[in-house]
């Protein structure tokens, strides 16, 4: 847990701007990029059919496998490779999350490097942390550190049990030690919830409601 105090260009510096409804259009993704710009944030992230796009200053990030993970490794890995040959630099991928829940550590271990093995950019894990035991998070954590992800990521925002946690950011925090940056993502809407995360040790927030959360910090 940390209690430094950020300002509001420090986490915005942290933000991805995200927009992954199904029905989102060309023209809100270019209303995605406007937003990011104007608020200073780090990156957007967006469904990897919206690709290419052009967001100067901007990282861009794409989903894979999302938002079940139930697509098979050589399918999440050539998403992954078509995204970046379109344009991501970053890649958030679904883990199989039924593989972590069943204990088998070493399909999410080589499903993750598969994805890994296709793009040399950032890749973040989606573990769907609200459905998985403390020991399945830790456990795949470690998959994930050992199969070369940049970062571990707590959800979705998609699945019904809920997006991130305090509990589960400061879990996954613990167990990477530093070593891998933490994403918290899905249903934090307030600048309070974006503190806590931080606070519990997230490196990197997923937010589609950046502007409300940003404006509270003004």
């Amino acid at each position: 847990m940390s209690d430094r105090i950020f300002t509001r260009a420090e986490i915005a510096g942290m933000i991805d701007h995200t927009l992954l409804k199904p029905e989102a259009t060309g023209a809100d993704v270019e209303a995605l990029i406007a937003d990011a710009r104007d608020l200073g944030v780090y990156a957007v992230c967006v469904s990897p059919s919206m690709l290419p796009i052009d967001a100067p200053g901007l990282a861009v990030a794409a989903v894979v496998g999302f938002p079940s993970g139930k697509h098979d490794s050589s399918v999440k890995a050539a998403e992954a490779a078509l995204a970046v040959a379109r344009g991501a630099v970053e890649i958030d991928m679904v883990i199989d999350v039924g593989a972590a829940v069943a204990g088998h550590y070493d399909v999410v271990r080589d499903d993750i490097a598969a994805v890994r093995a296709a793009t040399d950019g950032v890749l973040k894990v989606i573990l769907e942390s609200a459905v998985l035991s403390d020991d399945a998070i830790v456990a795949v954590c470690r998959a994930a550190e050992a199969a070369g992800a940049d970062f571990v990521k707590t959800s979705t925002g998609f699945h019904p049990a809920g997006g991130a946690s305090v509990h589960a950011v400061s879990l996954l925090a613990e167990t990477v030690g530093g070593r891998l940056g933490v994403k918290a993502s899905g249903g934090i809407r307030t600048a309070a919830a974006a503190l806590d995360m931080i606070a519990a040790g997230a490196t990197r927030l997923g937010l589609s409601a950046s502007r409300a959360i940003l404006d509270e910090l003004s």
